[in-house]
């Protein structure tokens, strides 16, 4: 069954990820359960999963619902997102391995690549690049319990970064700032990587009014 649930864990997230699921959608046990054939006890474990760290919140009478933050949940979470990203990043910086270098290197590239082959198209793809880039940072930082915190505090925000690409010129803009980030962590600057990581991550309140309004579902 253990393998039943994180199969269905995996799926949720990957549709969240992806777009396929955005905050405020209904999750339907029966769904699931007809989908992956398996029997209601897997579904509703990975439900509980989810819900226990944030992602879903599940409903009285069965099923779920993605998380959708009023606007002052959303700042909340992000303001703790963005220390969580900035210490990664300045740990990354005093512990930066020659793997952990390459790996930056190859999603800050892929980075570049996206936003001079396509601009500000193909949005939802230059996310996946992004996820990439994050996730190098977080584990060059060596610490599994942060990186554990930056994953599931991310997954509540995954909805509003993808949507916050298809402004224009945020890719461009995106991926300069990944160049100037894994600078500072290459010159082992810790303290100017934080600073500009939480810079990066972190929305000005029009942006988060915007990406509230256009991703909230009445």
């Amino acid at each position: 069954m253990g393998n039943q649930t994180d199969m269905i864990v995996d799926h949720i997230v990957r549709s969240i990820e992806d777009g396929r699921l955005n905050p405020g959608d209904v999750i339907e046990e029966k769904t699931l359960v007809s989908e992956f054939r398996v029997s209601r006890t897997p579904v509703r474990e990975a439900l509980l999963q989810l819900d226990a760290v944030g992602i879903l919140k599940r409903k009285a009478r069965g099923g779920a619902e993605v998380f959708r933050p009023t606007l002052e949940e959303f700042l909340a979470i992000l303001e703790v997102h963005g220390k969580l990203e900035g210490h990664a990043a300045a740990l990354a910086a005093r512990r930066l391995s020659k793997g952990d270098a390459d790996a930056l290197e190859k999603a800050c590239a892929a980075c570049d690549a996206h936003a001079e082959r396509f601009g500000d198209g193909e949005p939802d793809a230059y996310y996946q690049c992004n996820l990439r880039f994050h996730a190098a940072i977080a584990e060059a930082a060596h610490n599994t319990v942060l990186y554990d915190l930056i994953r599931n505090n991310a997954r509540k925000l995954l909805a509003y970064y993808r949507a916050r690409y298809r402004y224009k010129g945020s890719i461009g803009k995106s991926a300069l700032e990944h160049r100037a980030i894994a600078a500072l962590i290459l010159d082992r600057d810790s303290e100017a990587a934080e600073k500009l990581m939480v810079n990066h991550v972190t929305f000005d309140s029009v942006t988060a009014m915007d990406l509230l309004a256009v991703l909230y579902k009445p």
